[in-house]
């Protein structure tokens, strides 16, 4: 398991503190862990992990098919806190955050 070092918080590049979001489920750290998981933490302080697995393997991965490749998925970012990754591929903040507090999980 990777060191609690490991777990980055993702800055926002250029953008300023104004244009940020505030919502409480902004996302504001992210980490690839292994098995298509990811561990997040959010703005309200939140934490807990996302499991993508079983949707980038299945028939109805569609878009998200492509996150099959670990060298892909390992290239998970924050873009206005929500988790994106190369090829306009993201999940929604806000469905995450709701899974995480109710399960502290969000399994696809």
């Amino acid at each position: 398991m990777a060191s609690e070092s490991a777990f980055r918080t993702v800055p926002f590049a250029s953008r300023t503190d104004e244009t940020a979001p505030l919502s409480p489920w902004r996302v504001t750290a992210v980490e690839a862990l292994p098995g298509f998981r990811l561990r997040v933490a959010f703005a309200d302080g939140l934490a807990g992990i996302v499991d993508i697995s079983r949707l980038v393997h299945s028939a109805r991965a569609g878009v998200f098919a492509a996150l099959a490749d670990p060298s892909l998925f390992a290239q998970v970012w924050l873009d206005y806190g929500a988790v994106a990754w190369p090829g306009e591929l993201d999940l929604a903040p806000d469905a995450m955050h709701r899974a995480i507090q109710e399960l502290g999980e969000w399994a696809l």
